[in-house]
């Protein structure tokens, strides 16, 4: 059975009952094993001074060396402004059919838990969560609008998105998985 690790990452003390409710959602979604894991390291070396931005995909490198041997899936979460260089920015970032993702709260709203607009940031961060982890199963982007895998180009994209694969994506997933139990057996 496949388990998933969540691991804040961020600069700023972690929302405990946020990153409780991401775990949960994952969990629902993914149908395996989904834990927090807590470590006081941090990910150095990825801010773009320039750009004061961070490289989401030098966060995935750095995660892929201090992901925790009993995590077959590794979702980092952060507070920090993540780019690749040809995008000004992005939510997130995963390694395809790999180990690790990370995603960011920096872009998708207050999630403060007294904010009016909390709940909407919560739940695309949940999604955006789902999103990038389904990309560590080999999942690609979706050409169905209200697939969690469609392309996250802006609010309103991840807005119109549930939260949940579509009947094609789910089943590829459940292949994927699958097929990786008894690649680990």
């Amino acid at each position: 059975m496949s388990s998933i690790h969540v691991w804040w990452v961020g600069v700023d003390a972690p929302d405990e009952p946020l990153l409780d409710g991401v775990t949960t959602e994952i969990a629902r979604v993914f149908e395996v094993p989904v834990t927090r894991y807590h470590s006081g390291e941090r990910p150095t070396d990825t801010l773009d001074v320039r750009r004061q931005q961070h490289h989401s995909t030098a966060i995935l490198r750095w995660l892929k060396l201090h992901r925790p041997h009993d995590a077959r899936k590794l979702l980092a979460l952060t507070d920090v402004d993540l780019f690749i260089p040809v995008l000004t920015f992005v939510y997130g970032e995963a390694l395809l059919d790999g180990p690790c993702a990370v995603v960011s709260t920096a872009r998708l709203g207050p999630m403060a838990p007294r904010h009016e607009d909390a709940p909407r940031a919560r739940a695309r961060l949940a999604k955006e969560c789902v999103h990038e982890l389904g990309h560590t199963f080999g999942l690609v982007h979706c050409a169905a609008a209200a697939c969690v895998m469609a392309r996250s180009i802006n609010l309103a994209a991840v807005d119109g998105k549930q939260a949940t694969f579509c009947s094609d994506c789910r089943l590829f997933y459940l292949e994927r998985l699958t097929q990786q139990g008894h690649d680990h057996e």
